[in-house]
């Protein structure tokens, strides 16, 4: 199996000033871990082959990233059994293509203001929050979705909306999920705002459950 990643990071819409961080924490612990780890916002990086790529990783892209062509690759990569992790703000990615929805399972609505609150980890029986505790403190931006994703994904946490204010799903809030798309792995997780969540050891494994979970590294 291939050991390198593909990250992610062209935005169109908001900048995250986090994204240096995100992808200096992302490629240390893929080194860590035996993956070697591109970081591009070249669209036309998919436009070549992915083949070589064990998964690829939307690092808080934004708005409408890919050529047609690179939708195209993109989704035959990962219906082939190419793995794609989505963070942050890759939920708030291209709006005008269905099948990103659809492979994603949510898309972005709103979020209120960075603050602290409670995550509620549902399952802890992956790679992504079996280090995790049940209830996990964390500060972020607490994104709302269009539509609660639960019908068609594996719930892996989800937010306790009591813990902040302004949450705007109620009872129903998942943060953290995955799903098969064809013979690919789909994971992605709410959360990773700021610099400082790149930095703290709990969400540092979180990320990298998820990115070797869809890679097919671990179970």
């Amino acid at each position: 199996m291939t050991s390198r990643l593909l990250l992610y990071t062209r935005t169109t819409d908001y900048r995250h000033a986090s994204i240096p961080d995100a992808v200096a924490a992302v490629r240390a612990l893929a080194a860590a871990h035996g993956f070697t780890a591109d970081a591009t916002e070249d669209p036309g990086a998919f436009e070549r082959p992915l083949d070589p790529y064990a998964a690829v990783v939307f690092l808080s892209t934004s708005g409408e990233v890919l050529t047609p062509g690179g939708r195209d690759r993109l989704r035959a990569y990962i219906e082939s059994g190419g793995g794609f992790a989505g963070v942050h703000a890759a939920a708030c990615t291209e709006y005008d293509w269905p099948f990103y929805g659809e492979l994603l399972g949510a898309r972005f609505a709103r979020h209120p203001e960075y603050q602290p609150g409670k995550v509620v980890v549902e399952d802890r029986d992956h790679p992504a929050t079996q280090h995790l505790p049940p209830v996990w403190p964390v500060t972020d931006e607490w994104y709302d979705f269009r539509s609660s994703p639960r019908s068609a994904v594996r719930v892996l946490a989800a937010a306790d909306e009591s813990s902040y204010d302004g949450g705007g799903m109620g009872a129903d809030h998942p943060l953290v999920w995955c799903r098969e798309q064809g013979a690919g792995r789909v994971f992605y997780t709410a959360l990773g705002h700021a610099s400082e969540a790149y930095e703290d050891p709990d969400f540092q494994a979180h990320v990298l459950g998820g990115i070797t979970w869809t890679a097919g590294a671990s179970q």
